[in-house]
């Protein structure tokens, strides 16, 4: 049970040096992946004489890359103390660990306080990413975006809570419990970047980074009444950040105004050289903060489309739909051209995110919480606490998991990965629709969410009432996150005390 710590004696305990393979593999251990695998491998002499040797000399090069040191970035600047806060510290359980890590003496960011979900890595300081399956996990570096905003010069003041594995738009299945909304005490402050936006909203930290790979940026920063941005996918680097989908997997900033949403997006942009998802065409301006402040009209002029199925979602709220079309009468009044387009595969968006986030999300999240098959840098004792933890305490992860991922192992048994492929094709056709629209329109409008905040579960509610509060406000987010357009939520006012967003969406790589 960490309570408190030294960064540096955490960071040598977070490196596991256990061998790969203690003995030959024996015909019994041939048999048993044959039956897995379904080889028909049945005779145990053959098992034993013929294939044992093979796969014994085959898995003789794991032990060679066992001899071998890592090859690991430095960490770049020094780690203090860290500690849990206690509950009297923390009203809305928005903070993992609390920590000051300073970064350089001048740059953009400068003294401006940065809270950090807590899947993204900072060496030193323990992850739970939501989940009991991670207790005793210390990163053993920096994630880029990390080094970046430290660079810049912000202070990092700790982790923030998210969702178990990050797998829920909601804030009730933290493993510690819930993260509450600090707009109305005892509902859902948006997940799975819970945290992030509460630490902001409430005036804990200036600004947040969040991950998205279904809403999880945007969800919470609507209902906290934030700016959050999914920028385009691969603008800014997935280096060393727990993931869910490698194609749906974005990180990105909330804030309380545009204005530092551009300069911390401009701080975190750019390729890094290790993550191969990050192809950025040449020509993008990722100076947001000076394109920000050009003195021309950002409005006037400007094409928008509402987007008539995003207000049309079986749980729309009234209230919110028309506080969203209130605020595009405010973009009118600026000088945009406004005017209202269906897009009816909009309305397939969940369907097609489904087979892509859970069947591709099961390889990811048992596995190692990274992937495979993607060059660049891995954080290995974070791989290794993470597989070791799931074998051990997969029965503590939340419903939302749970029932995503068994539906995943049946899907996968049953169609044989039929409908996953198929969704990746639709993934193109969605793409076609909405820059048909984009060719015409610089952006398009519509609710962040259909809802604002629900009332948080109670802690012994059903699954099917964490499936609900987990899943219920997705169906606007979860479409970019296959497109990887860039979208954004604005605070656009309130219902009944509690925030309502707009969602803007542009050009891929039009984030400014």
């Amino acid at each position: 049970n960490m309570e408190k710590g030294s960064g540096k004696d955490q960071l040598e305990l977070g490196v596991d040096q256990g061998k790969v393979y203690s003995r030959p593999v024996s015909g019994e251990d041939v048999l048993l992946l044959s039956e897995t695998l379904g080889f028909g491998i049945t005779d145990a002499t053959e098992a034993q004489q013929v294939w044992a040797p093979l796969v014994t000399a085959t898995v003789a090069a794991y032990a060679a890359i066992d001899a071998l040191p890592d090859y690991l970035p430095p960490v770049k600047y020094p780690r203090g103390e860290w500690k849990v806060p206690p509950k009297e510290e923390n009203q809305h359980n928005a903070w993992a660990v609390k920590c000051q890590i300073k970064g350089a003496d001048s740059g953009l960011l400068l003294g401006r306080t940065i809270g950090v979900k807590d899947n993204v890595c900072i060496a030193g300081l323990p992850m739970l990413n939501g989940s009991r399956i991670l207790e005793g996990c210390v990163p053993e570096v920096d994630a880029t975006v990390i080094e970046r905003l430290l660079d810049a010069g912000a202070t990092i003041v700790g982790k923030t809570n998210c969702e178990d594995l990050c797998y829920s738009g909601g804030s009730h299945t933290n493993h510690t419990g819930p993260v509450v909304n600090p707009h109305k005490p005892g509902y859902n402050a948006g997940g799975s970047s819970s945290g992030s936006a509460v630490v902001v909203a409430s005036g804990e930290a200036d600004m947040a980074v969040a991950c998205d790979q279904g809403g999880s940026v945007r969800i919470p920063a609507a209902f906290c009444g934030l700016c959050g941005m999914k920028p385009t996918f691969g603008l800014v680097p997935y280096t060393s950040i727990l993931a869910i989908e490698p194609t749906l997997d974005h990180c990105g900033p909330i804030t309380k105004t545009v204005k530092d949403n551009a300069k911390m997006l401009q701080v975190m942009a750019g390729d890094d050289g290790l993550d191969t998802r990050c192809k950025i065409p040449p020509g993008v301006d990722m100076e947001y903060c000076t394109l920000l402040n050009q003195d021309r009209p950002h409005v006037k002029g400007m094409k928008i489309a509402i987007v008539t199925e995003g207000f049309e979602l079986p749980n729309s709220d009234p209230k919110v739909s028309d506080l969203v079309r209130r605020a595009a009468d405010v973009l009118k009044s600026l000088g945009a051209d406004v005017s209202e387009v269906s897009i009816p595969a909009h309305k397939s968006g969940v369907a097609i995110w489904t087979p892509i986030g859970l069947e591709s999300g099961l390889q990811t999240l048992f596995t190692n919480g990274f992937g495979t098959g993607m060059k660049g840098l891995i954080p290995t004792g974070v791989a290794e606490t993470y597989a070791k933890g799931l074998r051990a305490h997969a029965d503590s992860l939340s419903a939302s998991v749970k029932v995503n991922f068994m539906a995943a192992q049946l899907a996968r048994e049953n169609t044989h990965t039929e409908y996953y492929c198929k969704a990746r094709n639709l993934v193109r056709w969605l793409t076609l629709q909405y820059d048909a629209v984009l060719q015409q329109y610089d952006l398009l409008l519509m609710p962040t969410l259909p809802i604002v905040a629900q009332p948080l579960p109670s802690n012994n509610c059903s699954p099917a009432d964490v499936m609900k509060c987990a899943f219920e406000m997705i169906p606007n987010t979860c479409p970019f996150n296959l497109t990887g357009h860039p979208a954004m939520t604005i605070p656009c006012g309130t219902v009944d005390s509690l925030p309502a967003g707009m969602m803007l969406i542009a050009k891929h790589f039009h984030e400014a």
